[in-house]
């Protein structure tokens, strides 16, 4: 799913004309003395050119004049003597070599023009005699001068003022017992060594390369530099308690992240870890400047929703905002889960700035889908922007499709359940899904396998063990009192993404795993083995420990740390493993940018989900308690 890199153009040579190397500086000096005296030329002739022009154009003084009374924004600058008067079309110039005389308008017109001629042609003799260097000099210190009043002319907005929402549950306080303390300690040991590490030698990359010790970047960031660890770790270094880490990250972003830049970004990836990271710290510590970074990054993403169906690319270029898809994508599709994971964010920059168009764009692409038929209830994870058809017929729960049924189900949490379109919307489609895709195999573990034109692959992805806690999370409102089914359900998702793990020699889950030939949940094809230290297996039991409290919950995310801390840990941060089948595997040299494990051992009163939601990046957003009020550009009241 990766593309090639493009590679720099090779420099142009100029070749050396001259008959032996000694002569080439020899070239080089004639090349700058021809320079001058062709500039020198043009600017007689170009003298020449309007001095003649004066003295044969015809006198305008025998024709009838029109007085517009221009003569004061035309030529500004020149003043009457105190009490003069402007005598019928003349004006009074005084201090210019003819004190007291009058002249006609056009004579001082040509008088301005003359000696503007002058002291330009005695400009150009000045700067003939500069160096190469300062002549650079000059020129960087003019362009360097209108970037900064463009910089001023175009600078942010001010945001109008909203009420912040009631933020409860954000510090980490004392668990009590002092087992769960020793696991939250060590648990925080392990953030600071990942995020230690990347200051050390990754600061200011988006990823960190931590056996190469350097800094690492994938094409979802472009070829940019924008500190996507550091945007993304901020709301787990503040409710980890890891302040002086928060606060040098806060100054990066104010002097240092920058989205004027020439890179191609994934509008998904940027939406979920930049966006998201930003409000989430916004939201977390009241610092203004993470908002209006937010803000300014979500002005560069909208010029990809300029398609025929409005329907995002998955790719736009912050600088010029041209967009276009992945080049594998069906038919030149844009991806489910990419353009269907925009709803928490868009939403609450509409509420945050006043601007209705966030919350239009997102709200224009749900009422699209609706509109659309889908094969057996299901939706494809393909459609094209151009056209508005579907494209090939693949649905998964996994990737391509996990967040689009995830943020259906956290659009309506978001707004304090009163969204019930979303919750409606979401709910159909679960039932689809549990229709066609869920399955129990031989050995009775419940899978959700992926649908390809009209048949079942009996294989899952790590991605698609989020489910387990979507479904204990959407539990609670299910229709027709389903909720005890759907929180069983999230429970044998739990289960078979443990036994996922268990069946590997690290205790560490495998990219895929199939039910299929007497194999179950385990990886058959050796570029399906690999780990990247993903965390949707750890987020499932998060979600199934808040809404049980079985301890066994607790107990599985404590091992799946500990397999991290052991098989993955190196000295420059923690790698991702390519067999977790082997007893000596080999690493990745990718640090990912942040394995949110922190919430295992986490009391309730921490981040309670009655009054957050968490996007699919574990960014926290508030509930918008919006009882009264109307989102602008929304029709129904919230």
């Amino acid at each position: 799913m990766t593309t090639p890199a493009l590679l720099p153009l090779s420099g142009r040579r100029i070749p050396n004309l001259s008959p032996g190397a000694s002569s080439f500086p020899h070239h080089r000096a004639t090349l700058r003395l021809s320079e001058k005296f062709i500039l020198l030329l043009i600017l007689s002739a170009f003298i020449t050119l309007c001095f003649g022009a004066f003295f044969f154009l015809p006198d305008n003084s025998k024709h009838k004049r029109f007085d517009l009374g221009l003569e004061d924004v035309l030529i500004p600058h020149i003043e009457a003597p105190k009490g003069a008067k402007h005598p019928g079309g003349q004006v009074v110039i005084h201090g210019q070599g003819v004190p007291g005389d009058f002249l006609t308008c056009e004579e001082s017109l040509r008088h301005k023009i003359r000696a503007d001629h002058e002291r330009a042609l005695q400009e150009a003799k000045e700067k003939l005699k500069k160096s190469r260097d300062e002549l650079r000099a000059e020129i960087q210190t003019e362009k360097s001068k209108v970037v900064q009043e463009l910089k001023k002319k175009d600078g942010p907005k001010p945001l109008p003022p909203v009420p912040m929402p009631k933020v409860v549950g954000v510090n980490d306080g004392d668990p009590g017992e002092p087992d769960v303390k020793e696991k939250r300690d060590k648990i925080r040991e392990m953030m600071k060594h990942a995020w230690d590490s990347y200051r050390q030698y990754g600061w200011g990359h988006n990823e960190l390369k931590p056996l190469a010790k350097k800094g690492h970047s994938t094409n979802i960031f472009g070829n940019s530099q924008m500190g996507a660890t550091i945007v993304d770790a901020l709301d787990t270094l503040y409710m980890m308690g890891l302040h002086d880490e928060f606060k040098d990250g806060q100054e990066w972003i104010e002097h240092n992240l920058d989205f004027s830049v020439n890179a191609e970004v994934s509008v998904f990836e940027v939406n979920i870890r930049f966006i998201g990271g930003l409000l989430a710290a916004y939201y977390l510590s009241g610092q203004e400047v993470f908002k209006v970074k937010a803000v300014q990054l979500a002005e560069k993403l909208l010029p990809a929703f300029n398609t025929p169906t409005g329907i995002p690319w998955a790719m736009v270029n912050l600088k010029s905002g041209v967009g276009r898809n992945w080049g594998w994508a069906s038919a030149g599709s844009s991806i489910l889960a990419e353009f269907g994971t925009l709803h928490m964010e868009f939403v609450h920059l509409t509420y945050l700035t006043g601007n209705p168009a966030y919350y239009q764009k997102v709200m224009h692409i749900r009422k699209l889908l609706a509109k659309m038929d889908r094969p057996n209830g299901l939706y494809p994870n393909y459609l094209n922007p151009r056209t508005g058809r579907w494209g090939q017929h693949h649905t998964s729960v996994g990737g391509l499709g996990d967040s689009f049924y995830e943020y259906l189900l956290k659009a309506w949490l978001m707004s304090d359940r009163t969204d019930t379109e979303a919750r409606k919307t979401y709910d159909d489609a679960i039932e689809a899904i549990e229709r066609h895709l869920i399955r129990k195999s031989n050995g009775g573990l419940t899978f959700i396998g992926e649908w390809k034109n009209g048949h079942l692959e009996r294989k899952m992805g790590h991605l698609t063990c989020f489910a387990g806690g979507m479904f204990a999370l959407g539990a609670d409102g299910s229709p027709d009192d389903k909720a005890g089914h759907y929180l069983q359900l999230g429970a044998e998702i739990a289960h078979t993404c443990h036994e996922s793990y268990d069946r590997t020699v690290l205790k560490l889950g495998p990219e895929a795993f199939k039910f299929d030939s007497g194999l179950e949940a385990v990886a058959v094809r050796q570029n399906e083995k690999y780990y990247i230290l993903r965390p949707e297996v750890i987020e499932t039991y998060w979600y199934m420990w808040r809404f049980t409290h079985d301890p066994k919950y607790r107990q599985w995310g404590w091992e799946a740390a500990q397999a991290i801390d052991k098989y993955c840990r190196v000295s420059g941060g923690f790698s991702g493993v390519k067999d977790v089948y082997s007893s000596n595997p080999t690493y990745d040299d990718v640090q990912q940018i942040v394995c949110h494990v922190g919430f295992k051992t986490a009391p309730d009163d921490l981040m309670p989900l009655e009054s957050w939601v968490f996007n699919t990046e574990a960014h926290p957003l508030p509930v918008l308690r919006l009882a009264n009020i109307t989102l602008p550009g929304s029709q129904a009241q919230r």
